[in-house]
This record gives structure tokens, sequence and C-alpha cells, in this order.
């Protein structure tokens, strides 16, 4: 049985080399990591991944990105996805844009960068190991 998926997403390349070499080297063992630059390539790849019978649990987002925004991209996947934990990951994102994400989109948890990656791992395992 595949490994349930942890997706990041932020436009910006070097976030997400970040996250994904952290996320691996520490939690290789409990899932496996998908990254998108942008929420419109992040919804196409959970409904692939779910296609494929594999699910993603945890989704990592940045707020500011072209297109559409963090806050809208956790409402809509929300609306077809509510089991899936959903953390924004942001320095630019503004306080109605998370109480929007967390009235309507379920948000999780945010986190302000540049984040400590002790915490993001920490917060990462528990959830991943509460499954």
């Amino acid at each position: 049985m595949a490994k349930p998926v942890v997706l990041c997403v932020d436009d910006e390349a070097l976030i997400l080399d970040s996250l994904k070499i952290q996320i691996k080297k520490e939690l290789s063992d409990l899932c496996q990591v998908e990254a998108a630059e942008s929420a419109d390539e992040a919804l196409e790849i959970v409904e692939e991944l779910y296609g494929e019978g594999v699910g993603v649990v945890l989704v990592l987002c940045d707020w500011l990105m072209p297109g559409m925004k963090g806050d809208e991209f956790f409402i809509r996947l929300h609306q077809s996805h509510p089991q899936i934990i959903k953390i924004m990951l942001s320095g630019q994102a503004d306080q109605m844009a998370i109480a929007r994400a967390q009235t309507h989109g379920d948000l999780h948890r945010f986190i302000h960068k540049p984040w400590d990656q002790t915490e993001l791992i920490t917060l990462l395992k528990s959830k991943l190991e509460a499954l």
C-alpha cells in the first residue's frame, strides 16, 4: 500500500525544494512528498492521486501565489476533500485571509515564514502518526 502524501504548494521553487528536503529527511518512513507551484496544479495532483487510490493527507500551502491565493485554495480543497489536514505557511497572509481559511476551509494551523524546522516537522509527525 502506498504511503500517504504530504503536498507542498508554493510558487517559489526554492521554498518547495527546502520543504521537500526537510520533510523527506525526517519523515520518509511516514509519508511521500509531492509538490505543486500553484493552487490549480495542486488541485489536479490531489484528484490524480485520489484517482490512483493514493490519499493526500496533509497540504502545506503558501498564501500569496499568482492565480489563486491560499485561502481560496483551502476552501476549494475542503469542499472536495474535507478530511485533508490544511496548514498555511506564509510570510504575507493577512488576518482576514487566515480567518476565512479557518472558517470556510478548515485551516488547521498557520505558520509564519521563515518557519522553524523543528516545529514544522514535529507538527507534521504528530498529524501523520495520528492517522
